[in-house]
């Protein structure tokens, strides 16, 4: 089964970087700041998912 919340985690940093670069956005930004807290959640689910034990 397709984990949707890391599905949407990803595709949000995704769009988010692309919108930076785009924009040549700093360091210090809100949407880098985001990105920061994005891949912050994305290591903490995958470590969850990679702990539980699969039936």
């Amino acid at each position: 089964m397709a984990d949707l919340y890391l599905k949407a985690l990803e595709a949000e940093r995704k769009s988010l970087w692309a919108a930076c670069r785009l924009k040549g956005l700093p360091k210090g930004t809100p949407e880098r700041d985001r990105i920061d807290e994005l891949d912050h959640l994305l290591a903490e689910h995958k470590a969850k998912s990679k702990k539980a034990p699969k039936s």
